[in-house]
This record gives structure tokens, C-alpha cells and sequence, in this order.
């Protein structure tokens, strides 16, 4: 069976980390959120997969090349340019990434699958194909409902009672939102559905392909389900993803590594005296890190592989990136770090280097030298936990 993952966007929602990962790559404790889906695809017997790339599709291609490793076969369709050598990405939206793939050569040519690759999902993708086909539908949005309180931050998809779709509001308030079912970013299609894309041009599912569907009275249908779902679409959202599985909620992710203490699990050749350490649960600390005494890492927090968390520093409910360093006395609560950036949890951010910071959080394959008074200075500014 066929399928195609989405991973052409640039996640600018998600700076700073799209700036050199692409989206689909951004890792849930060292793995990468698309293999989650290539997996799951695998499971529900689609191992053909269409993969569309633009934005740093390099690194995207590089890390799944063919597909082999996971038991899948992956092709890919890059959208863009180049430029003086270098690759310039430009997406021709979800539709027409579909779209362009199919106008190479017919590829497409039984019921298939499309899904967002910034998703965690435990989904059953049988039982919904299932549900597709017995209705004789031309396209289907899986849904999931949503409490109502937040369909604000959502697309919402309003169904009659047989389950075809009738209408969409994009992020309604309240008040105004006809239904609780919000459109997940995962499709069912026919290949019928390319006679309403247009060829060459950037075109979109949700706001214009659907929309059309609509306005011709086409067999389009919704289905909701029941599933795990967690969108990484913004900085926040990958913030509760990473302590989601910290906390043990989202059940098809397991936390890597060893469990060395209760709640706490590491990489290989954590560098660590237990005894002077303050660590409490639910941690992560991958291979090759280093924590000085004194430091106190409060869970749930991530701590990436090679990084060196020094002396006195305090880690309270953040995210910390690999190859990560943090000067002596350092305070972090509600943070993410990645790179030369400091992150909090509403995604606001501070670029470490530009405010001369870097100091206080720089890349551990730096020399770094620190004499006491500055790391005396670093301890005064930012106080004791």
C-alpha cells in the first residue's frame, strides 16, 4: 500500500530548531518524529512512501535514504531551485506536492494515505482506510475530538450526521466553533482526487482543495477517532510532547537509555557522582554528558547527549539540546536550549551570542575558559536555587 508524508514546510513556528533541522527531523528524546510515522505506516502495511522535501531536504534524505533500515520503501520529490550550488527550497504546498508527483509518473493508484510528518500519532490507519472505503469516499480527514474550551487553536471540520463534511472554521472562538472535531493533518484519498488539483502551482489541502470539495458537493467525509495525537507545530507544542513522554502519557514512545536511578535514564558513559548531585525524575541524560557537583537537574527535563552541565547550575522542567553547555551557577527553569538559543515555553527566545550571553550557555566543543570571579559573577547574578 501506498502512502506520502508531508515534509516540505519550513516549521517557522518552531524556530530556532527548524533553523538547521528540518521539521520532520526534530527528535522526541533522539528520535526523529517522522520515524515514529514511517513506523507506524509500516505497521498498517503501507510500505511505499512518497516523501515531499524542500526545506533542508538534504537532511531529510540523508537520514532515511531509501527506506531499507526501516523496513520501508521511501522515495522523495524535491520542490525548489538551485541557486549558485546551494538547493533553494520552494514548497508548492501540500496539494501541489501530491500533485507534482503524480504528474511525473502515475504513482498513486489505489486508496493512499497522507499524513503531516510533525505528528506523534497511534493511530489506526486499517480501521480508518476501512471506514474510507465504505463510504465511497473521494476523501476523508481523520478527526480527533478536542475539548471545547480549545478548539480556538484549531482547524475545525463540521460533518452532518452521516460523516460528510459540510463546512470548516479556521480557529473559531468559542462561541462561534459549530463542532469539536478538528482536523489532524492526516488524509485518505482515491486517485480520483488529482482531477481537482491543479498542475504547476502551490496549492493547499485544508484551504483550497477542501474547500472545493465542499463547494461541488463531492463525497468528502470525516471521520473522528479516538487516538494519541500530538502536534509539534509550535515551540510549545514540542515542549509537551518532550514532557509528555517524560511523564509516561504518550504510550507508543518509551524513554531510551538505562534507568540508573528511579525515573532518571542515560545515555552511554554519563559522566556523574550521584552522591553530589541533585537529580530528581522523570530526567533524561544522553551518552557522553557531563554533570558537574553541585548541579541539580528537576525533572521532567531532557538533557541531550554531550553536554556539560556545570557546578551549582540549576535545571528545572526544561529542554536541553546536545553539545549544550551551561556555565557554573546557571539557572534554568522553563527553558529550552538549542544552539545559541534560550527558549521559554511560550516560544519567546533570546539569541545567547548576539546579547553576549554566550558565557553563560555556549556549545560544549568550545574552549572555554572561566576564571572563579566570573563564575563567582555568574552565581551572583543569577542566585541560588
Amino acid at each position: 500500500m501506498k502512502a506520502m508524508i508531508l515534509a516540505a514546510g519550513k516549521g517557522t513556528r518552531v524556530r530556532p530548531i527548524t533553523y538547521t533541522i528540518p521539521k520532520p527531523l526534530i527528535p522526541i528524546l533522539q528520535k526523529p518524529v517522522m520515524e515514529f510515522l514511517v513506523e507506524l505506516l509500516r505497521m498498517h502495511g503501507f510500505d511505499e512512501i512518497m516523501v515531499n522535501v524542500s526545506h533542508l531536504a538534504n537532511e531529510i534524505e540523508n537520514y532515511f535514504r531509501d527506506g531499507q533500515r526501516f523496513g520501508v520503501h521511501i522515495s522523495y520529490s524535491f520542490e525548489g531551485r538551485i541557486e549558485d550550488g546551494n538547493l533553494i527550497g520552494q514548497a508548492l504546498g501540500s496539494a501541489g506536492g501530491m500533485k507534482r508527483i503524480q504528474d511525473f509518473n502515475p504513482f498513486f493508484d489505489d486508496t493512499f494515505v497522507v499524513l503531516c510528518g510533525d505528528a506523534l500519532i497511534d493511530l489506526d490507519l486499517t480501521e480508518a482506510v476501512k471506514w474510507h472505503r465504505e463510504k465511497g469516499s473521494i476523501a476523508t480527514i481523520v478527526m480527533k475530538s478536542v475539548p471545547r474550551d480549545q478548539v480556538s487553536s484549531y482547524g475545525v471540520v463540521v460533518t452532518d450526521k452521516t460523516g460528510r463534511v459540510k463546512a470548516f472554521q479556521e480557529k473559531p472562538s468559542v462561541q462561534e466553533a459549530l463542532s469539536t472535531d478538528i482536523n489532524t493533518g492526516i488524509y485518505i484519498f482515491e486517485p480520483e482526487i488529482f482531477k481537482y488539483i491543479p498542475s504547476g502551482c502551490e496549492y493547499d489541502i485544508g484551504s483550497q482543495l477542501f474547500p472545493h470539495l465542499v463547494e461541488i458537493d463531492a463525497p468528502f467525509y470525516g471521520i473522528s477517532m479516538d487516538f494519541e495525537w500530538v502536534d509539534i507545530g509550535k515551540v510549545p507544542d514540542y515542549w509537551q510532547a518532550i514532557r509528555s513522554v517524560l511523564l509516561g502519557s504518550i504510550k507508543n514512545v518509551s524513554i531510551p537509555g538505562q534507568q540508573v536511578r528511579p525515573g532518571v535514564y542515560t545515555g552511554l558513559n554519563v559522566a556523574v557522582n550521584w552522591d553530589k548531585v541533585n537529580i530528581q525524575g522523570p530526567v533524561y541524560i544522553g551518552g557522553m554528558t557531563r554533570i558537574e557537583e553541585g548541579a541539580s537537574i528537576i525533572g521532567p527535563t531532557m538533557i541531550g547527549p554531550n553536554c556539560w552541565i556545570c557546578s551549582d547550575a540549576y535545571v528545572d522542567n526544561s529542554v536541553i539540546f546536545e553539545y549544550s553547555r551551561l556555565g557554573p551557577g546557571v539557572r534554568l527553569v522553563d527553558k529550552l536550549v538549542f544552539g545559541r538559543y534560550c527558549v521559554d515555553k511560550l516560544g519567546a527566545s533570546i539569541d545567547v551570542q548576539a546579547a553576549a550571553l554566550d558565557w553563560l550557555i555556549t556549545d560544549t566543543r568550545q574552549v572555554f575558559n572561566s576564571d572563579s570571579t566570573e563564575r563567582q559573577a555568574i552565581v551572583d547574578l543569577l542566585g541560588n536555587p
